[in-house]
């Protein structure tokens, strides 16, 4: 892990001498912004709170500090930052560090802004100072005069040099600090922890049995859907075979999700499930940490996806789209990986909690304005799905300290599993503003008034300047958790399990999976 570095001499020198600037920043949308440090050890597919990377000391390093200082590394892309608006606001952004139980240093991001301010002031300072010695040399000077003035130049553009060096330094340091400060938060956000979250919804009753339940394990077991033994063997724990009628069920609750979402105005898709790891950092997650849950490809530079989440946010990648085109809304179907690392218990056996599986996802890139009344759409979605499939469930308002990063407001559902005897989440909507945006370089460039034209030529001329784009992701359907609530919830005394309405045309007419 990286643990200190230290500026060079001379800039380390200028440093102590420089007075506050006010320098405006070249960043120019208001936004709090997380994404990932480059260090060895990060965190988890659900956002748990960053650690601590490093710290800059304000001292100049003694030489032998200096020997062996860590030198950060660069990172290989930045996000859009508005550093100024997080001055303008440390409180604001403060109190949300706090609440969304966070380890970013936000005292220290502050530190290193002013400090660049005040290095690109005296790298500005000796811009000029060069100039004007470049300006004298050009009459007819005494040889002497020349002379001192070119020692003058050279010993100018030594410092140059050195100082613009440690201001890519500083700027790097700065850049990966900043981006450890989670999104903002919606005002309506519950405070506190998961147990403060807030329930929105509440759809049905629990089914009440005449008979003695079963979990889905003893179901799946008993109507021979799956083996959990004989995979185990050839993956490892936490892999599965479906077999016989839970084939045919995935298919159908895949085929069905994808359906109902696209009569909506989704965009079918399925993605790619091995993407760069930059991509699934600029999405806000953490793919090589000692509690992550991302599976990272070695020797390389690619994960496999845990949510095509990733995937679909980056099919725009460093685009500038039309305003007129927006929302852009699709459905995508992948398979997912999971390391879940820290797994374990009787609350995550069997289907609940996997390494792999399949998984239908809703993403939606949108104007700012617009984006929470999408978030809304999404979740009344969920909502209608799980309902039309007949299922007991709750909808929570979750709170700050369960918000990835990413998310500006995440609504949860979680369904009755009566065999497992709770509620399990099955989906979840998150409104993630511009924080994936910022970071994946997606803007929109909105259109001109009605009535009005571009009177000039050329790419943008004479338009409003380019915005960032919202982006949202909901879950459709998550199989695994999905066949959990079927089969507990539909089944019956004589062992068998009665197949939802809705889902019977895509399961070629069969209504009940019956003892073998």
């Amino acid at each position: 892990m990286l643990t200190r570095t230290c500026l060079g001499g001379g800039a380390a020198a200028a440093l102590s001498s420089l007075s506050p600037s006010i320098r405006r920043s070249s960043f120019l949308f208001p936004s709090v912004l997380q994404v990932l440090p480059f260090s060895p050890r990060l965190v988890s597919y659900r956002s748990s709170p960053s650690p601590r990377r490093f710290s800059v000391s304000a001292a100049v390093a003694t030489e032998e500090e200096q020997k062996v200082a860590v030198a950060v590394k660069p990172p290989k892309w930045k996000a859009a930052i508005d550093f100024k608006w997080i001055r303008d606001n440390k409180d604001v952004v403060a109190a949300n560090i706090k609440n969304r139980n966070t380890n970013a240093n936000l005292e220290l991001v502050l530190d290193l802004y002013e400090k660049l301010l005040n290095l690109q002031k005296e790298v500005e300072r000796l811009r000029a100072e060069r100039n004007a010695v470049a300006n004298k040399m050009k009459g007819k000077l005494e040889p002497s005069v020349r002379q001192a003035l070119v020692e003058e130049g050279k010993n100018l553009k030594e410092g140059l040099v050195a100082l613009e060096e440690d201001l890519v330094q500083l700027s790097d340091k700065l850049q990966l600090e900043a981006q450890c400060i989670p999104n903002s938060t919606h005002p309506e956000v519950p405070l506190g922890g998961e147990e403060n979250s807030l329930v929105r919804k509440m759809v049905g009753n629990p089914k009440e049995f005449g008979f003695a339940v079963k979990d889905h394990l003893q179901l799946g077991k008993d109507l021979d859907l799956f083996d959990f033994d004989a995979a185990a063997e050839v993956s490892g724990s936490k892999f599965y075979y479906l077999k016989n009628e839970a084939v045919l069920l995935e298919m159908a609750l895949v085929n069905w999700a994808i359906a109902q979402v696209s009569k909506r105005g989704f965009t079918p898709l399925i993605t790619p499930e091995i993407v760069r790891s930059s991509v699934v950092e600029k999405c806000g997650f953490q793919p090589r940490g000692q509690n992550t849950q991302v599976y990272s490809i070695e020797d390389s530079d690619q994960c496999l996806i845990g949510t095509a989440e990733i995937p679909v946010g980056g099919i725009h990648m460093d685009s500038i789209l039309s305003e007129s085109d927006l929302p852009l809304k699709y459905v995508a179907y992948s398979h997912c990986f999971r390391t879940e690392a820290g797994a374990a218990g009787a609350a995550t056996r069997g289907m609940y909690r996997v390494h792999q599986f399949s998984k239908v996802e809703m993403f939606v890139f949108c104007r700012p304005e617009d984006s929470d009344s999408y978030h809304e759409e999404l979740i009344a979605i969920e909502e209608e799905l799980f309902s039309s499939l007949g299922l007991h469930f709750k909808t929570l308002d979750m709170a700050t300290g369960d918000l990835g990063a990413p998310a500006y407001r995440k609504f949860d559902v979680e369904a009755w599993m009566p065999g497992l005897g709770r509620y399990g989440e099955i989906s979840s909507a998150s409104n993630c503003t511009d924080y994936q945006s910022r970071r994946l370089g997606i803007r929109f460039r909105p259109s001109p008034p009605e009535g009005v034209q571009n009177s000039k030529k050329g790419k943008g001329a004479g338009s409003a300047p380019t915005r960032f784009v919202h982006t949202l992701n909901a879950t459709a359907c998550a199989v695994p958790r999905m066949l959990v609530c079927l089969l507990e919830n539909f089944q019956q005394e004589d062992g068998s399990v009665v197949i939802p309405e809705v889902l019977r045309p895509y399961m070629g007419g069969l209504d009940v999976i019956s003892p073998k």
